[in-house]
């Protein structure tokens, strides 16, 4: 059984795009050349994306969801604000090593050209425990704080 109120959907859908927020504002001073244009005029042709920038915005990413989720009481700035936290699937506090599962799956459903985060998110839709894919992975839910 899971642990009684698990969050409300819409109440993590807010939470979590403040925690992207959050994240991208954090690493826009490293990542600004990124937002170059593609197309590059002066030489009639397209010029490449850097990918260390990327590499940079996901790590930060990575390390801010999974250090807060580990050991700030399972939550990240957006979840506390929206009084929620992730606790593993029986109810006790997440370990570091579970809050790692958790980002590592989300992540690496992300980099699915975004078919692999709309299946993630979208899981939780449909399932009665308003489990995403990485929460299955990890063994926990998101409950109201």
């Amino acid at each position: 059984m899971p642990p009684p109120g698990l969050a409300g959907r819409w109440r993590r859908l807010f939470a979590g795009v403040l925690d992207l927020l959050i994240v991208n504002v954090a690493v826009g001073p490293f990542t600004w050349t990124s937002w170059s244009p593609v197309w590059d005029g002066s030489r009639g042709g397209t010029e490449p994306y850097p990918v260390e920038h990327t590499f940079v915005a996901g790590l930060v990413a990575f390390l801010y969801f999974w250090l807060l989720h580990a050991f700030w009481n399972g939550q990240t700035l957006g979840k506390k604000l929206f009084g929620l936290r992730v606790v593993s699937e029986f109810g006790g506090r997440i370990g570091v090593g579970q809050a790692a599962v958790r980002q590592a799956v989300f992540t690496a459903l992300g980099w699915l050209c975004c078919v692999g985060s709309l299946v993630d998110l979208g899981w939780i839709l449909f399932d009665p425990r308003k489990q995403a894919v990485h929460d299955k992975a990890a063994r926990t839910v998101v409950v109201n704080a």
